[in-house]
């Protein structure tokens, strides 16, 4: 599986599981573009892949900007010739009954999670539908397959996600494009770390047992790695993964089977 020749911009790509995407897309010859908010981070990905002989750029963007994923989109073209991988792996989580849910926090992760997808995906597929070949690769959740208490935000918007990538994938389906997203359950991420810093702030569990019953929720009993979801994302990009369209894996070790 060669990427060679290929530009890729990943969003989220300071750390996590984009830092991951980044890597993995890079080892398979793409060019790369990371893209966050911290500059610092995001250098730091950057400066790692070159010092390993691959091309990578740092283009700090915020995604929830319709002006900044504009001249991300300029920079990116300049730099990379052409994009023709788009991995929207920006997001942001946060836990509260729905008594208690804020609009200005559902507005938040709205942003974060689904119109950062959006936006990015407005501005980089129409050059990729042109030349006739191009992966849109979005990261959802298992929480855009299922509901759960005291995620009402989170959950919608990565439900959005997933309705927006089949939708997108119905437009393009003829076009040589694919879009898809990848649905991961418990990654062993800071995000996760702060959802148990959050359970335990709200009821002292010992912060050892709350990873514990992450754990437990899937039929694996462990939390996944973040080269384990780049696996999958970079599999989707694939020159011959072109039947692949419109889906939404999960990756969970079986809790949920759809």
């Amino acid at each position: 599986m060669s990427l060679a020749g290929r530009g890729a911009v990943v969003t989220g790509g300071g750390r996590g599981i984009g830092a991951a995407v980044a890597h993995a897309l890079a080892e398979r010859g793409a060019a790369v573009v990371v893209s966050a908010r911290s500059e610092r981070e995001i250098d730091g990905v950057a400066g790692s892949l070159a010092r390993g002989g691959r091309t990578a750029f740092a283009i700090p963007c915020d995604v929830t900007r319709e002006e900044a994923v504009a001249e991300l989109a300029r920079q990116a073209g300049e730099l990379l010739g052409s994009v023709d991988v788009l991995v929207n792996s920006a997001g942001a989580s946060s836990s509260a009954k729905l008594a208690d849910l804020t609009l200005e926090e559902w507005n938040r992760l709205f942003a974060a999670n689904a119109t950062s997808t959006f936006l990015c995906t407005r501005a980089l597929l129409p050059a990729m539908v042109a030349r006739g070949w191009g992966r849109v690769v979005n990261i959802a959740s298992v929480a855009g397959k299922v509901g759960a208490p005291y995620v009402a935000a989170y959950t919608a918007a990565k439900h959005a996600v997933i309705g927006f990538t089949r939708a997108v994938a119905a437009e393009v389906a003829a076009s040589g494009v694919t879009v898809n997203a990848v649905c991961p359950g418990y990654v062993d991420t800071r995000m996760t770390a702060r959802s148990i810093e959050r359970i335990v702030e709200k009821t002292g569990a010992d912060p050892e047992t709350v990873r514990a019953k992450l754990r437990a929720m899937s039929p694996q009993r462990r939390l996944f790695e973040p080269e384990e979801i780049a696996h999958l994302v970079v599999s989707l990009c694939d020159p011959g993964a072109g039947g692949i369209h419109g889906q939404a894996v999960v990756v969970d070790g079986g809790a949920v089977q759809s």
